[in-house]
């Protein structure tokens, strides 16, 4: 029973492969451990999304060698998934002390990289389905469930289509059973991912793929909500708000408008500016009330001056996000807009990113203060590791990993909540938290 030490790095796509990965050894017989120094193998799935991704794999990697050379017994180290996939023959040259080198194409066959086997290589990225082993890495009362692999949008300051090809869907019936699996282990929220889910089924020639996906998970009475992720704007109709509307799908939207002026946009080949993605968003509020939006932006692209980037808090001001992530321009190489250079400075860019963080900051807080008093549904997550007496979860306004939290204080005389889902009253917030107490 060898040890076996997964780093995982990225998005949650990136941690779905991961579990996947996980499942194969430990079907195998592989002991699954969380200490470098006890692991007799160390797997990094790397990042390589932009520069900050990069560095952050490098580091893992470092960290991951220094563990393999401590040790005077026999340590494998294995470089896995998207910046390998990239950049394979720069980290190779980078980390001699690494032993096994693999992209994002052979996730299956990690025991064969392992062993050193031959088998049958892949010519495209992998993609997992229901018959896939996962050992789940999240909480036992939620998981993602990747729904496709790819991207084929243009955009011109991505490389994930350069790293993993165009946009595959999974077939209905084998994300439907997959969710069933989950729901059978106790699951009771299931976050769907992709690079863009509003994609979903285009290629299968579904007319309105996810809202037809949506309207088979919801048949699934143990799975009590189901959360949409990366859903690109100018994808979002009326048959997908309709299907947000039924009561087991979270009141959340994550939509990547990116920036809010035309020729900012323009240059990056997305298509709704400010004034378009604000109208969009009132049909959402209208129609669903309640609903939480998330968004992502970038700041210092190519062409981005100070009256672009004034637009840009403005128009944040005005869209009042429930959710915010901003990230500065990353020049990619082999991307369309790599021509345009890096115009716009390091110092610039860190400023930026504080003045937007700043603006949704004041935002988030506003926003928070309307649940304080509320009886809220909270899945629970766990106990707080630095505080027994907290009890840790989310409302369905608030997507794992990238949102605020709820923070239960527990009394001395009471045990913690039995069930994954669970009623709290909310008694306070901060800027991106909420505080609540258990309910008689």
């Amino acid at each position: 029973m060898r040890k076996t030490a997964l780093i995982n790095l990225g998005c949650a796509k990136n941690l779905v492969d991961s579990e996947v990965m996980l499942g194969y050894l430990y079907k195998k017989g592989y002991k699954i451990s969380t200490d470098l120094d006890q692991a007799d193998i160390i797997i990094i799935n790397t990042c390589g999304f932009i520069k900050e991704a990069r560095k952050e794999s490098e580091s893992a990697i470092r960290k991951a060698v220094k563990a393999k050379l401590r040790d005077k017994s026999q340590k494998m180290v294995i470089a896995a998934g998207c910046y390998v996939e990239r950049c394979r023959n720069e980290l190779k040259a980078k980390f001699p002390d690494v032993d096994r080198w693999t992209g994002v194409k052979d996730f299956n066959h990690i025991e064969d990289i392992i062993t050193g086997r031959s088998f049958p290589k892949s010519d495209r990225c992998y993609l997992y389905d229901h018959k896939s082993p996962r050992y789940l890495s999240t909480p036992p009362s939620w998981a993602y469930i990747k729904i496709s692999e790819g991207c084929s949008h243009k955009c011109s300051f991505c490389a994930i289509p350069l790293i993993k090809g165009d946009y595959r869907s999974r077939p209905i019936h084998s994300i439907v059973r997959e969710a069933s699996l989950l729901a059978d282990k106790g699951i009771n929220e299931i976050n769907i991912v992709s690079q863009d889910s509003t994609y979903y089924g285009r290629d299968l020639g579904l007319k309105n793929g996810l809202a037809s996906l949506l309207q088979e998970l919801i048949q699934i009475k143990k799975i009590k909500w189901i959360r949409i992720l990366y859903a690109y704007p100018e994808e979002i109709n009326d048959s997908l708000l309709e299907m947000i509307s039924e009561p087991n799908i979270c009141s959340y939207m994550d939509c990547p408008f990116q920036h809010s002026n035309r020729t900012i946009l323009n240059r990056m080949k997305r298509g709704m500016d400010g004034n378009q993605a604000l109208r969009l968003m009132d049909k959402m509020r209208k129609k669903i009330p309640d609903i939480a939006l998330r968004t992502t932006v970038i700041v210092g692209f190519p062409g981005e001056e100070k009256k672009q980037f004034e637009e840009l808090k403005n128009f944040i001001r005005s869209a009042q996000f429930d959710h915010l992530g901003a990230f500065a321009y990353s020049r990619e190489k082999n991307t369309e807009c790599y021509g345009l250079g890096d115009p716009v400075d390091y110092k610039t860019k860190t400023n930026r990113l504080r003045e937007i963080m700043d603006i949704q900051s004041d935002i988030s807080s506003e926003k928070n203060r309307k649940y304080l008093g509320r009886r809220m549904e909270v899945i629970v997550e766990g106990r707080l590791e630095e505080d027994p007496s907290l009890l840790v979860g989310r409302t369905q306004y608030q997507a794992p990993e990238v949102d605020g939290l709820v923070y239960i204080d527990l009394k001395k005389d009471q045990k913690e909540a039995a069930k994954k889902i669970q009623t709290f009253k909310i008694t306070g917030c901060d800027d991106y938290d909420l505080y609540g107490e258990q309910t008689t």
